[in-house]
């Protein structure tokens, strides 16, 4: 009786330790943990032989030793989601990239391609050993049982974060050329890729070579998309342009089309419209203007926007059609027609003002009398 009394009791504790310990692997698979120790062990629990002995031991399909092992394995992986930002040292370099200790119990690995949005040769190119830096878990590499991190996405978030600062502020920055095609080049801008459109370049397209830097202002920020759209006109509009609307200055004729010629003065390509060349109609522009042809001009309009200004050699004309028949002239007499178009311009401004003066005073004048006739009544 009494043998029978204890070997209920045993079974009784086999049971309740049985069930303990079936709640604490499901429980430690489902919670984050923190990180453990090498030794770790489950404690107050029976030891692995005793544990074999209890009753549903092998229907549970794994073993605690490879429920411990899978604990030590993945331990400080689960710490890190994919997509957040790890602070981690170089612990050693290779061919194929570096080794970087996040504080995980495995090393993490970023790739060469993950260095840099440039071309990378060798990771000690980008790294040193020891050097501390801000990293980008990508992804996890389950064949080689790592986390893979990223140097280039964590210095993009940061270079994004200033893009759109720099654009609001709509300051000018330098970008370096790596690439070019028909629609433009591309551009290397605080570490992002952008392009400028063959449009929005204040060069021939092949005048520009990889490797030249360009002053550049913002005109497309999309960080989402990546999407990097910078214009090189208008920084260079915004930089040469000291000049005001009506002035006169010497330009040299870069390049002659159907509908115009676009005058370089001064590092910025102005716009000298077929229309605005002569009072004379011209059929054949070619005729009348050459590429490299120095010439004398008159500013209509600037947009600084969008990177344009407008000119004109027809107000420069002492006589209609002198652009035509005696461009020379033009040339030696552009100042004092300038400066006789400014009066004129300034003469029709003034009497603008008076008459709008004059109409406002009678419009006052009247509305007064109306209320004198209202005030008697």
């Amino acid at each position: 009786m009494l043998a029978k009394s204890s070997s209920l009791q045993q079974r009784r504790r086999c049971s309740s330790v049985t069930r303990a310990t079936r709640v604490t692997p499901l429980a430690a698979a489902t919670t984050p943990r923190a990180p453990v120790s090498s030794d770790f062990r489950i404690k107050n629990a029976p030891s692995i032989e005793e544990r074999k002995g209890y009753a549903g031991y092998d229907a549970v399909g794994f073993t605690y030793e490879e429920f411990e092992d899978a604990l030590l394995e993945h331990d400080g992986r689960l710490m890190f989601d994919i997509g957040s930002f790890v602070t981690g040292s170089v612990a050693s370099l290779d061919s194929r990239g570096a080794y970087i200790d996040i504080g995980a119990k495995a090393l993490a690995f970023c790739p060469t391609e993950e260095l840099s949005s440039t071309r990378v040769g060798r990771a000690s190119d980008v790294l040193q050993l020891g050097m501390l830096r801000e990293f980008q878990v990508v992804r996890e590499d389950r064949h080689d049982n790592v986390l893979i991190v990223s140097l280039k996405a964590a210095e993009a978030k940061i270079a994004w974060k200033r893009i759109r600062q720099m654009a609001a502020e709509d300051v000018t920055v330098m970008g370096k050329v790596s690439d070019a095609n028909r629609g433009g080049v591309i551009v290397n801008v605080e570490g992002v890729q952008g392009f400028v459109p063959s449009s929005h370049l204040s060069v021939a397209l092949a005048a520009i070579n990889n490797g030249d830097t360009l002053p550049l202002k913002f005109l497309e920020t999309d960080e989402i998309r990546q999407r990097l759209v910078l214009s090189n006109r208008r920084a260079k509009v915004e930089k040469a342009i000291t000049f005001k609307v009506g002035d006169v200055v010497v330009g040299t004729i870069a390049s002659v089309k159907p509908y115009g010629a676009f005058v370089d003065i001064g590092g910025v390509n102005g716009l000298l419209h077929i229309s605005q060349l002569s009072h004379e109609r011209i059929a054949n522009i070619n005729s009348v203007i050459s590429v490299g042809q120095q010439v004398k001009v008159m500013v209509l309009s600037q947009d600084q926007q969008r990177g344009r200004v407008s000119l004109s050699t027809k107000k420069l004309e002492p006589t209609p059609g002198d652009m035509v028949n005696n461009p020379q002239l033009v040339f030696e007499k552009a100042e004092m027609m300038a400066e006789a178009f400014k009066q004129r311009v300034a003469a029709a401004e003034a009497a603008a003002r008076a008459e709008e003066a004059k109409l406002a005073s009678e419009i006052a004048g009247q509305a007064l009398g109306e209320e004198s006739l209202a005030a008697g009544a």
